[in-house]
């Protein structure tokens, strides 16, 4: 049915397009002729193929265009009054006598235009009669056409102040109530439309209606190129009238092309100045007109204006435009009951965008707009509109792109708010192009308050939300985000110890509800922190202006010793509730400090003291989270950090802890391997343990070793205890007996080594092991171990050369590495001196 129908309307179109021409070449006959009366009778004819009410709008245009094209030729004609012998009000009158008032009132249209141009009448006069003359047909197709055909013929001739028929202001009037009268009447013909034929085919109309938008929308056009209409006509009488037709109008269509009109051909200079009525017709529309679109459209136009030069900034706060888009913005929500949750927060994006341009130090602005969505999103459940969702985030992500940094959001009271609405998995999206804003724009935030309402803001990152396992995360997913949360972690710094203290707090109280999945990323940035501050305060023994520095870690090594003398019990548990709670502040301090007599300083040691305390908690709680791995490395992390503060008890107690989760936590044999060397080589490094402290964890960590699963890892565990023995720059730890009995254990380990692997494999195994001992035995011998001689060296030596030779598989690797070894100590004879001295007696 539909093929057959387009096929008809181009077989008419095809006839109407014939008898067009056929009547244009008699027509151009009668022109060549100068024959005007034939001319009139073959142009009527012409038009009459307008006539046609079987065409669709597009194909109606095409025919127009045909008619439109002679009826040119025709006006040249008409013009040349030597030729026909006319003049122009005769001609005018004449052609009135056609028998069919389409074609009678195109001809009037095409001499008026003559006429005006003539002036051999006043312009305002012929224009009033042609439109309204023009009311004669109320075909809308044929009519809009018509009155599109006098709008352009005459727009040329409209006396305005450039054109030749210039005139006052009274003259100009006209030529503006010539335009609206025209536009009036053609909006009429066009919303009449919709009421023709059944209602089946509404679409079809509809289609119809957007093609003949543009003959409408023509006629505000010409109204805005109309160089006499100033701010002050515009505003008295061009856009009451225009917004009178729009809201009469009552058709949905007509509205939302009109206001759309409207706002694209005027200056935005006018659209500021007129803004409370161009706002006030938008609650009278009809609800199912798309208001935001229009509005968004409009605020667009405005903040665009607005950037292109400061000096109208004034401007905008003399008219007060965002109060009075807000409150539009308002009554249109509230007048339209229906508008979807999306419509209404796509108004409040586009008004926070134009707040945003506009008026980018007002922050009470911006707040405002965010309190208004949650106005309007309260008492309803979570977004679940994906579309409404995605307006939200735009919503929370433009005051990030336009400030570049967090901390102003987060003095938004309304911005944590507005995120609550949003569904568990889009939380989550906003909290990491939160703190991708952060990362990316190198954000610090540097106090706990802000700290506690940024994790507010991210906390679908930081614990299970309701209704979202754990165990359904995407695996990736769920580690890029708690990385990502990690990373934010060191962006948190205050120079203040005092108020880093609180920002730690307030992470820990955080991140610790997070889970025994999310703690392994999260705790090691947490105590990294932590250790941060503790090396910070290692360096501040010492005075500053005459008054002695608040925290130094030597100072927190005393009270840790002394807290019992120094502090009455209920202080420090006080204290120590104060911190786990981050319930202190510097005005409860000066408080404990007036009611006990302790002066301010020494609290805030207990303080940290206290931190202490609670930062082994806090990597206790790895171990409950199957990470006894990450948890013994922070424990030695911390150690180390003690150290570097002369905290003996502090590093004592990390170790014991390092110590107790490698009995009972650590069960896998190569976790072991790798936890015991990290145990050893950072309890080398210490030099804060007596004696006493020192001799009982080098015992267990050679106990350890000695334990280990596999030979050739307890042979490398007990040499590497060796250094333990041995420390260059401590004095104190020389005990070269102690070192030589690690040695010749793990050459007796070696040795078992190697009879386990002549038994399983029929052949000696690998004699890497002996010539890694050799390389510790090189080493002590020249660190001047008395123990280590150069016989022992030697029997070493011949060993290895020994196993080489009874092998019947050659181990390319080792033979490698013993060769390396051997060209070392060649080299070192042949260097002379003291050095060339100590390997003389040695023979490779």
């Amino acid at each position: 049915m539909i093929a057959d129908g387009m096929e008809d309307e181009d077989k008419w179109l095809a006839e109407g397009i014939a008898g067009i021409q056929h009547h244009a070449f008699y027509m151009h006959r009668a022109l060549d002729a100068n024959n005007l009366r034939e001319a009139l009778k073959y142009s009527a004819q012409l038009l009459s193929e307008l006539r046609t009410s079987r065409l669709s709008p597009h194909k109606y245009f095409e025919l127009y265009m045909r008619a439109f094209d002679e009826l040119r030729k025709l006006e040249m004609f008409f013009k040349e009054e030597e030729r026909h012998g006319c003049s122009v009000a005769d001609l005018y009158e004449l052609v009135q006598h056609a028998g069919n008032i389409l074609p009678r009132l195109y001809l009037l249209c095409t001499v008026g235009s003559v006429y005006i141009k003539s002036k051999d009448a006043p312009a305002k006069d012929v224009l009033k009669d042609l439109v309204e003359m023009c009311r004669g047909v109320q075909h809308p197709i044929r009519g809009l056409f018509l009155r599109s055909y006098l709008a352009q013929v005459s727009r040329d001739k409209l006396p305005d102040i450039v054109s030749e028929c210039e005139g006052d202001a009274d003259t100009i009037m006209d030529a503006v109530e010539f335009v609206l009268q025209n536009f009036t009447e053609m909006n009429k013909l066009w919303v009449r439309m919709q009421l023709q034929g059944p209602v089946r085919v509404i679409e079809k109309r509809d289609k119809e209606r957007n093609e003949l938008r543009d003959l409408v929308g023509k006629n505000l056009h010409v109204l805005s190129q109309i160089e006499g209409v100033d701010l002050e006509m515009y505003k008295d009488t061009v856009l009451p009238r225009v917004l009178e037709q729009v809201v009469n109008c009552k058709d949905e269509l007509a509205q939302y092309y009109l206001m759309d009109c409207i706002i694209q051909v005027f200056p935005d200079e006018y659209h500021l100045q007129t803004l409370e009525t161009l706002l006030g017709a938008c609650p009278q529309l009809q609800p199912t007109v798309d208001i935001k679109t229009v509005l968004s459209l409009l605020m667009e136009r405005l903040s665009n204006y607005a950037a292109s030069s400061p000096e109208l900034l004034p401007e905008f706060l003399q008219v007060e435009a965002f109060a009075k888009l807000s409150s539009a913005i308002g009554k249109v929500i509230e007048a339209q009951v229906d508008m979807p949750v999306v419509g209404a927060i796509t108004l409040y994006v586009s008004l926070l965008t134009f707040t945003l341009r506009v008026h980018p130090d007002r922050l009470d602005y911006v707040d405002q707009v965010l309190g208004a969505c949650v106005k309007k999103l309260s008492g309803k459940a979570k977004l679940e509109d994906s579309k409404a969702t995605k307006q939200v985030v735009a919503l929370l992500s433009a005051p990030l792109e336009k400030y570049s940094d967090i901390v102003t959001a987060l003095t938004l009271s309304n911005y944590p708010r507005v995120m609550d609405h949003l569904d568990d998995g889009t939380n989550k999206v906003m909290a990491m192009v939160i703190i991708q804003s952060i990362m990316t724009n190198n954000t610090c935030i540097s106090t706990a308050d802000k700290v506690e309402v940024l994790f507010e803001l991210i906390k679908g990152l930081i614990k299970d939300l309701e209704g979202t396992p754990v165990d359904e995360l995407d695996e990736e997913d769920f580690k890029e985000e708690q990385n990502s949360v990690a990373r934010l972690i060191h962006m948190l710094y205050n120079d203040d110890p005092e108020e880093m203290l609180k920002i730690i707090c307030t992470v820990k109280k955080h991140i610790m509800t997070g889970g025994p999945k999310r703690l392994p990323f999260t705790v090691p940035s947490l105590v990294f922190s932590a250790l941060k501050l503790i090396r910070r305060l290692q360096g501040q023994d010492g005075e500053v202006d005459g008054e002695e520095v608040p925290a130094t870690p030597k100072k927190i090594f005393q009270l840790l010793n002394q807290a019992s003398s120094a502090f009455p019990p209920y202080i420090c548990c006080i204290a120590y509730h104060m911190v786990w709670s981050r319930a202190y502040f510097p005005d409860v301090l000066c408080c404990l400090s007036h009611l006990f007599g302790h002066d301010y300083n020494s609290l805030l040691l207990l303080l940290v003291i206290t931190q202490s305390i609670i930062l082994y908690q806090t990597i206790e709680a790895l171990s409950c989270a199957q990470s006894p791995e990450l948890a013994l490395r922070l424990y030695l992390q911390c150690a180390e950090a003690a150290n570097d503060s002369d905290l003996e008890p502090v590093a004592y107690e990390c170790f014991t802890q390092a110590f107790l989760l490698y009995e009972e936590e650590v069960a896998d044999s190569k976790a072991q391997v790798t936890a015991i060397h990290l145990i050893i080589g950072t309890l080398q490094r210490m030099n804060v343990f007596g004696v006493e402290n020192r001799d009982t964890l080098t015992h267990k960590a050679t106990g350890y070793s000695a334990k280990l699963l596999k030979k050739p890892d307890q042979c490398r565990a007990v040499y590497a205890c060796s250094h333990l023995f041995w420390v260059d720059d401590q004095d104190g730890i020389k005990d070269g007996e102690r070192v030589l009995l690690c040695l010749k254990r793990s050459l007796r380990i070696a040795n078992a080594a190697q009879q386990m692997a002549n038994v399983a494999r029929g052949s000696s195994g690998p004699i890497t092991l002996f010539v890694e001992i050799l390389n510790k035995y090189l080493y002590f011998f020249e660190k001047g171990n008395p123990q280590i001689t150069s016989a022992a060296i030697q029997g070493l030596i011949e060993l290895i050369k020994n196993m080489r030779s009874d092998t019947t598989t050659p181990d390319r690797a080792s033979d490698a590495f013993f060769a390396s070894v051997s060209r070392y100590i060649q080299f070192q004879k042949e260097k002379g001196g003291a050095m060339g001295d100590l390997y003389s007696s040695i023979n490779v």
